[in-house]
């Protein structure tokens, strides 16, 4: 069995192994694939893994061989479902895999705003503590999360442990989601602009959603509000979130996804000085890299072994 790594790089840099796919067959591995090289590096191999390459009906109908598609990822809008079952593909994904280490890079950039760890710590570099008069100093207030209402926005495996991080803090935690939850306060979106002191999102892009973080929803939130997104970059208008937080109706916001990735240098987010920008890496803890990788192989040994697990295009 050929089996083929087009962009392994995403999730191994080389800080993990690649050891335990090899007694699954003959695996090749790159760490990317440009464009022009796909079909050449596939060639005649039953099994691919990818994580951003993508596979359009064309590209797969040159590739009679192709049996298996791994996306090493939860999303898997990289391929064409439809046209993968029809050439009778199976396509899987790894999903789950990493909702703590997401929860975690979110409270990173809240504790971050809240706190200015990286701000006085550098002024303490500079000798500013050594040289000041006062036993101690800030730049910036330090706010306390206890007592403050917390509002989720989607409230799947992440937007859970966020909330349970949350409780942990002494936070109220409200949620808006499709479904009704007994453990928190459950409120219409409308309420959790106008109620909470920090917003999180942690709900999927749709139609519906896209932009949902725009100027007229960011007017009907509480003056000073903290905004949190972990998710997917196109759920907020950074353009209007950036003019936000530049007149300080938006106390400061934290976010690891853009619209555009990598951004242009003008980008309005990257660029606004009370924004915190992480470059997508919210899902990329070692252990959750690690499980992306556990479930790939889980899913490619069920799948020789006839019972195929996490298929996205049954």
């Amino acid at each position: 069995m050929k089996i083929v790594i087009l962009d392994g790089y995403t999730e191994n840099p080389g800080d993990l192994s690649w050891d335990m796919f090899k007694k699954l067959g003959d695996i090749t591995i790159y760490d990317r694939t440009p464009e022009e090289e796909v079909l050449e590096r596939i060639g005649d191999a039953e099994i691919v893994i990818t994580n951003k390459v993508p596979f359009d009906r064309e590209r797969m109908e040159q590739l009679p061989n192709l049996k298996h598609i791994a996306v090493t990822a939860a999303g898997y809008n990289i391929i064409d479902l439809g046209a993968a079952k029809e050439l009778g593909i199976t396509v899987t994904n790894t999903p789950n895999y990493g909702s703590s280490g997401v929860a975690q890079m979110t409270f990173a950039h809240i504790l971050e705003i809240t706190n200015n760890v990286a701000l006085h710590s550098d002024s303490v570099k500079r000798g500013e503590w050594a040289n000041n008069i006062e036993w101690c100093y800030w730049y910036k207030p330090i706010i306390g999360l206890n007592g403050k209402r917390i509002g989720i926005i989607g409230y799947g495996n992440i937007g859970k442990e966020v909330g349970n991080i949350a409780k942990a803090f002494g936070m109220e935690v409200a949620v808006y989601d499709r479904n009704t939850h007994s453990d928190v306060i459950n409120l219409s979106l409308d309420e959790i602009f106008k109620t909470s002191d920090i917003i999180t999102l942690h709900c999927p892009l749709l139609p519906e959603t896209k932009n949902l973080i725009c100027r007229e929803n960011i007017e009907k939130m509480k003056d000073g509000v903290i905004i949190i997104n972990t998710s997917r970059g196109p759920l907020v208008n950074g353009e209007d979130l950036a003019e936000a937080v530049k007149r300080g109706k938006v106390y400061a916001a934290g976010v690891d996804v853009l619209s555009v990735e990598p951004p242009a240098l003008n980008d309005p987010m990257t660029s606004c000085e009370g924004i915190n920008v992480t470059p997508h890496i919210a899902w990329a803890a070692i252990e959750s890299r690690q499980n992306i990788m556990d479930i790939c192989f889980d899913n490619l040994k069920s799948y020789l072994e006839g019972n195929p697990k996490n298929v996205v295009n049954k």
